[in-house]
């Protein structure tokens, strides 16, 4: 069970990333 929780936590937090990306391009002028 705990790694089934690891990973949609791994899901959850790349799909975070992408949507910030794609919301708030100007947040990464890296």
């Amino acid at each position: 069970p705990g790694l089934a929780i690891s990973l949609t936590v791994l899901a959850f937090n790349l799909l975070g990333d992408g949507l910030r990306d794609a919301l708030d391009p100007k947040s990464r002028q890296n």
